[in-house]
């Protein structure tokens, strides 16, 4: 395939997470559930199960103002209300974790609701995570994450099968930090909303089957000169960012994101699984222990995660850095802050937006990018 059509592909994969559903239910696949954030979706892999990304997206929200007040953050009401209004039906189990303030009583939303529906396979990390003690009790999180998917999906997940799933989900990292830097390369050809969906698009899909296109996609890239670009070079940083109003604005205003410190994309796939841990819950647990600079990730050492977002932008020749602060998130707002004195400090300019994924109307997020525009241009003079 050409890199158009491989775009194309992708790009409507990502926007159709309910054909991906039905497609594989129609193979006669048992399809899972991963909430975010961070569910060691290895397990259902392993399983033979397919492993979908539920990261809300736009649509209404009505069932789950029952359960929550309606200013609650965007991502959560709208993650339940997909599981109450039919939009996973067919969903065999869920997977859902408790590492913000607003996915504890969203846990138990769900179970009293949805989970009726769609059972829930409940994960409560540890935060004390590079210990040992810390290790070896997410290690048992996880494991009887993988006995209660046994149990409700009707399988078998032992652990010969997790060195060829490790295998899968270790190469589909490398190629999304691949295509990452190659996107930053090739601004002409993949658009900044493209990049956004290539990398949505591996939630609504065998991760398999993902790696094959960006396999070929990444290998004609590299065929191609690098290309210039005249537009603002920026890290964005955020919970999600793939509202459709927001990547056309991206795309209008010639942004190039060339690095992310975003949960839905890099934060996500940043650290490969060891496979020379022979227990396959220690090697996840491993995994987790590993995964540093995240807000929602305890560090006693505070001042690691705004050095590291920083570090991004210089690292990548950024202009800047875009915040998209989504609504009501208590643990992005409370950091923002230090990444504020942090940016200040570099001399690199940083622009916090107001975000949602309900959001339709970007006509602020259009003036402050003006603004972060002529920031761009005076210091590049």
């Amino acid at each position: 395939m050409e890199i158009r059509e491989i775009l194309d592909k992708l790009t409507h994969i990502a926007n159709n997470q309910r054909e991906q559903i039905d497609k594989y239910l129609a193979e006669g696949k048992k399809v899972v559930g991963i909430f975010p954030y961070y569910a060691p979706e290895e397990i259902a892999h392993a399983g033979g199960l397919v492993p979908i990304g539920i990261w809300g997206g736009q649509g209404p929200i009505d069932k789950a103002k029952n359960y929550f007040p309606t200013f609650y953050y965007s991502l959560a009401l709208r993650c339940l209300e997909m599981a109450l209004d039919g939009t996973l039906d067919g969903l065999s189990a869920s997977m859902v974790t408790t590492l913000d303030d607003t996915l504890r009583p969203f846990s138990q939303n769900y179970k009293v609701s949805a989970g009726r529906k769609i059972p829930m396979v409940f994960l409560n990390h540890g935060q004390h995570r590079k210990e040992e003690f810390g290790k070896i009790y997410n290690a048992k999180i996880f494991d009887k994450a993988r006995k209660e998917l046994e149990k409700i999906c009707g399988v078998e997940i032992p652990d010969e099968n997790f060195a060829k799933t490790f295998e899968i989900y270790n190469e589909n990292r490398a190629l999304k930090r691949e295509f990452i830097k190659l996107a930053a390369d090739h601004r002409q050809t993949v658009k900044a909303s493209e990049r956004c969906l290539v990398l949505k698009a591996s939630w609504h899909m065998l991760k398999e089957e993902h790696n094959e296109l960006l396999r070929e996609l990444n290998s004609k890239l590299k065929e191609l000169p690098v290309e210039e670009w005249d537009g603002p070079r920026v890290v964005t940083s955020g919970v999600i960012t793939d509202n459709e109003g927001l990547l056309k604005v991206f795309d209008d205003y010639k942004i190039n994101i060339v690095a992310d410190d975003v949960a839905s994309e890099s934060r996500g796939f940043r650290i490969d699984v060891d496979t020379s841990i022979a227990d396959p819950m220690m090697a996840l647990s491993d995994q987790f222990a590993r995964m540093d600079e995240d807000p929602i990730l305890y560090d006693p050492d505070i001042w690691k995660r705004p050095e590291f977002v920083v570090k991004l932008a210089k690292d990548n020749d950024a202009d800047g850095c875009l915040l998209f602060m989504m609504n009501f998130n208590d643990t992005e707002e409370m950091e923002y802050p230090s990444l504020k004195q942090a940016y200040e400090a570099a001399g690199i300019p940083l622009i916090k937006m107001g975000y949602d994924q309900q959001m339709s109307d970007f006509g602020q997020v259009k003036t402050q990018l003006e603004t972060f525009n002529e920031m761009v241009q005076l210091n590049r003079m």
